[in-house]
């Protein structure tokens, strides 16, 4: 072999990105176990980035807007809001938005269900203001389009650990660090360049959930995706976009902490790494060509970086729907309803009574129950989820945009089937219904990714298989 190619996109892109940090004081409870509601300080600045892409021949018609937000879960209204201001202030459909949470969980719960409740009469306005902002940093990434390459890379992290542990003594599943189990440290790395050599954004694919921050924190934060951004950013001299792969079952080794300090060393791990794998990647536009021996004390091979022949302009980009059947002992919106009314007697009962430990379990359950009944409440009606994904065929490479959370099998086999591709996986994109959707054998196991499930056993499974068809079909 005389000559090594890297996987590339040749095409036409622009970035930018802006501070959405919602007001302190905003409704910011994402735990059950959290003993606050309102937000009471910023640790990092929450932040949107979105990559323009369009075909290098420049037609926008057929461009693609990747938008990253550091928020953990958005209601399908408002992701249509998002998605339809970007379209609106830049002349595209709706449907060439792919928005993207990074998942933190320390940026708050951004629904307007929450309105009656401490902070969350901020929430409506904070959401709508959003969609102008998103409107104008998405003009301004449109403006700065021009060609542009990507070259892709593969890392390796082990920030990410498998989280379904066993707990031997109480015979029961948790959430949480699992040394035994198997955890993916896949890390992708896209490096998009000018044409000129100008670096115009690094894009970091990786599965890890940010919960790093949990109920002891009362601090808006981007998570580990804060300090990943921050040091890329600094090294790169160009926008990071984070976007989530599939970690339903992956978090951090030390995660579910209050001090902001293992965010930001969690981000820091991660960075560096994807730091290593962009140091390793050639100029854009380039292969690895020997070039023949020279004599010196030793017969030296040469190589060298030589303009690509044929850039990789392949463009296409697909919609699919995949449907799947919903779980047949779903809970009705009834029996929610009946057991949150219990739970709260009950936490009023605890409250009356002082016990100040069963008072915040049973306010735990309360809050299970509040967002089991908003989720049913927001399912679409039948008997199937309709999940909506976008796929997209970028020169070399693989794009994958999916809603809910899925297991890192998702990722795993996709990427095995396509070896010789990188295949970018983001999740939790464009909306986060229908939830987790654990591996068939997480069913009746206890695990709280499957209890919290909405559909059935084998529908993580009949998912990758309808990915991997028309994935074929995009190579």
């Amino acid at each position: 072999m005389n000559a090594v190619s890297w996987p590339q996109t040749r095409c036409r892109a622009g970035a930018a990105a802006c501070d959405i940090t919602p007001p302190v004081g905003i409704y910011h409870r994402m735990w059950g176990a959290a003993a606050h509601d309102r937000s009471t300080g910023v640790h990092q600045p929450l932040v949107a980035t979105l990559l323009w892409l369009e075909p290098a021949e420049g037609d926008p018609s057929q461009a693609l807007v990747i938008a990253s937000l550091d928020h953990c879960l958005l209601d399908a209204a408002d992701v249509e809001l998002l998605r339809n201001s970007i379209a609106i202030q830049t002349g595209i459909s709706p449907q060439q938005v792919q928005l993207a949470v990074t998942h933190t969980h320390a940026a708050g719960l951004m629904s307007r269900s929450r309105a009656d409740l401490p902070g969350g009469e901020l929430i409506g306005p904070y959401l709508d203001g959003l969609a102008e902002k998103l409107g104008a940093v998405a003009t301004q990434a449109r403006e700065r389009c021009q060609l542009a390459s990507i070259v892709y890379g593969t890392g390796h992290c082990n920030l990410a650990q498998n989280r379904d542990f066993y707990d031997e003594a109480r015979q029961q599943f948790v959430c949480g660090f699992n040394p035994a189990g198997r955890a993916d440290d896949t890390l992708l790395v896209a490096k998009v360049t000018a044409e000129g050599g100008q670096p115009l954004a690094v894009v970091v694919n990786y599965a890890c959930h940010p919960t790093t921050l949990a109920w002891q924190n009362t601090l808006i934060s981007p998570d580990y995706v804060g300090g990943l951004r921050q040091t890329v950013e600094q090294h790169a001299h160009a926008p990071c976009l984070f976007l989530q792969g599939a970690s339903g079952d992956l978090g951090p080794r030390e995660g579910f902490v209050g001090d902001t300090a293992v965010a930001e060393r969690n981000g820091r791990q991660l960075a560096w790494a994807a730091l290593a794998v962009l140091e390793s990647l050639p100029p854009t536009g380039t292969r690895y060509v020997y070039t023949g021996p020279v004599v010196s004390g030793a017969t030296i091979g040469v190589w060298r970086h030589e303009p690509l022949e044929s850039p990789p302009t392949a463009w296409r980009v697909e919609k699919l729907e995949i449907t799947l059947p919903y779980r047949a002992e779903l809970p009705t919106l009834s029996a929610t309803e009946a057991e949150l009314a219990q739970a709260r007697a009950a936490e009023a009962a605890a409250n009356f009574a002082g016990d100040t430990l069963l008072a915040r379990d049973c306010r735990a359950r309360c809050e299970r129950l509040s967002r089991q009944l908003w989720k049913l409440k927001a399912l679409p009606g039948g008997p199937a989820f309709p999940l909506r994904v976008a796929l997209a065929r970028l020169g070399d490479a693989m794009w994958l945009f999916v809603p809910g959370e899925h297991y890192q099998a998702l990722q795993t086999t996709l990427r095995a089937r396509f070896p010789k591709r990188p295949l970018v996986v983001a999740t939790i994109c464009n909306g986060w219904q229908p939830g987790y959707i654990p591996a068939s054998a997480a069913y009746g196991q206890g695990i709280y990714q499957e209890q919290i499930a909405v559909v059935a056993a084998g529908s993580a499974e009949a998912i990758v298989e309808s990915l991997a068809s028309r994935l074929a079909s995009l190579v």
